[in-house]
């Protein structure tokens, strides 16, 4: 049984899909990480069309856990979906709900676009400290229950920064698929 979904060790700047997500701040002027990293790949024209988004509060152009898109610019994709993930707060601010809104958000207009493939980074596991087991069954989970729906693009990439937290996600997805095919 297949998942539909690849898990590899990459620079999410380089792949070749119809979109990449960025792990965004809610100002989506770019910051550390992968979202400098993305913002420097696609060249100034981001940063330019960002800048003209209109801000839903002071400072703030999407909400944790929303998800907006973008041009890709100088970026080997057709789109970016900047989402926003939770700062990890010890778990109780709703930060498991609002990490699969992320997905689950980016997904969403992947399908409204007619994305036919997207790549996800690991979103909150950097700076924002949200722990990477269980970042990665949540990323798992959340794609995988969207596909079974057809609420997704056909292929689905979650991109690993290092091998470190490659492991967690081959992990979640190879409990994932057995808890699928159940008992045998």
């Amino acid at each position: 049984m297949s998942s539909g979904i690849d898990i590899i060790e990459c620079d999410i700047t380089r792949l070749e899909c119809g979109a990449i997500v960025n792990a965004a701040n809610r100002t989506l002027l770019g910051g550390g990480g992968v979202d400098g990293a993305i913002h420097r790949t696609s060249g100034p024209g981001l940063l330019e069309y960002c800048r003209r988004l209109p801000e839903i509060e002071p400072g703030v152009r999407c909400r944790t856990g929303d998800a907006v898109i973008t041009p890709a610019f100088s970026l080997p994709c057709e789109f970016v979906i900047h989402t926003v993930g939770p700062i990890w707060r010890g778990g109780y601010s709703s930060e498991e709900e609002l990490l699969a809104r992320c997905y689950s958000s980016s997904l969403a207009l992947a399908v409204e676009k007619g994305v036919t493939s997207i790549a996800f980074p690991a979103i909150s596991c950097g700076a924002y400290g949200f722990p990477a087991d269980r970042a990665a069954e949540i990323a798992v989970g959340t794609c995988m229950m969207l596909q079974e729906r057809r609420m997704s693009p056909e292929r689905i990439v979650l991109v690993a920064y290092d091998s470190w937290m490659e492991g967690h996600l081959d992990r979640a997805l190879r409990e994932r698929m057995n808890r699928s095919l159940g008992p045998s």
